[in-house]
């Protein structure tokens, strides 16, 4: 898996990237105080917001593609390496005890596998061949997303991944860092989040990794809102899978309905813990066979289920 690359092209290609700029305003950056650092710091973290929101009709567009291919079954997939595969792995995990989804249904992908959560994996982000059989391990369909991510826009793995994906027929977003990516220029959505030069030369789990995090919990949270995993914004999908979330339960469906204690385990033992089926007990005065049938046909839309039943 080790790159061929010439080093003196990559080094050229790194020196075009305004990820990878050298700020000499900054050379003595580590002789400041430490508050003084952390000032700084901040003052850069504020400015991703600003970047974040100059695309949001872009992330808007991407949503939207995604969601009506979810509502088919289909799968949400993030590909990429590094600190970029990270993100997109821990967003992957954060679905299922958020939004009660199968774990197959947002898969996260990094480059060199399970290993590189932890540690690099030498020449997995330049291999092309590794996508391709991540990729392939999944059996694409039209009805796929992937989500390729990549600071620099540039990242072999992240780009077959999408193109891999593409020549498939499933819908692809490409997410990056720089202007005028490979990345974005591969997939049907092209995404695109200036940050500018990181605090530390080219380290990218800074900004870029921040602007990344900011995109892929509006790609999830809100696909999971248009898909109706929640109800106003209440998460009435949430998987009660330890104390914590089971308390949790019970506050969710007591802000929904208002019903007291009681009337809500009576709820939630008759929807057999569903949250969002023990609301519609409640709110409908139905028994848990029919709020379940009820939310069946409705697409798991508790608004829906809720104007049915009335």
């Amino acid at each position: 898996m080790t790159s061929t690359s010439d080093p003196r092209d990559l080094r050229s290609e790194l020196d075009s990237l305004t990820t990878e700029a050298f700020r000499p305003e900054l050379a003595e950056i580590d002789q400041l105080p430490t508050l003084d650092i952390a000032r700084l710091m901040n003052g850069e973290d504020a400015s991703v917001a600003a970047a974040v929101a100059s695309r949001l009709p872009q992330i808007a567009a991407a949503i939207d593609a995604i969601a009506e291919r979810m509502a088919q079954g289909g799968r949400l997939v993030y590909a990429g390496a590094g600190t970029a595969g990270r993100l997109g792995v821990l967003d992957a995990s954060e679905c299922p005890p958020t939004f009660n989804t199968d774990p197959s249904q947002v898969v996260g992908l990094i480059a060199g596998g399970p290993e590189a959560m932890v540690t690099s994996v030498e020449g997995a982000e330049d291999s092309r061949e590794l996508a391709r059989a991540d990729l392939d391990a999944l059996a694409l369909d039209a009805t796929d997303t992937v989500v390729g991510i990549s600071a620099s826009g540039r990242t072999p793995y992240a780009i077959c991944a999408v193109e891999h994906a593409r020549a498939q027929g499933a819908l692809t977003v490409g997410l990056a860092c720089n202007p005028a990516s490979a990345l974005a220029a591969a997939a049907d959505h092209g995404i695109e989040i200036v940050v500018g030069p990181e605090l530390l030369t080219g380290s990218t789990r800074l900004k870029a990794g921040t602007a990344q995090k900011l995109v892929l919990n509006m790609l999830s949270t809100i696909t999971m809102i248009r898909l109706g995993k929640t109800y106003g914004n209440l998460m009435v999908d949430v998987r009660a899978s330890n104390d914590k979330l089971r308390a949790r339960s019970r506050r969710i469906v007591a802000l929904a309905t208002g019903a007291d204690d009681a009337d809500i385990e009576r709820a939630l033992t008759a929807a057999g813990g569903e949250v969002k089926t023990a609301i519609l007990v409640l709110l409908a005065s139905l028994d848990g066979a029919t709020a379940t049938r009820l939310l069946e046909e409705s697409g798991g839309h508790l608004r829906a289920a809720l104007a049915s039943a009335t």
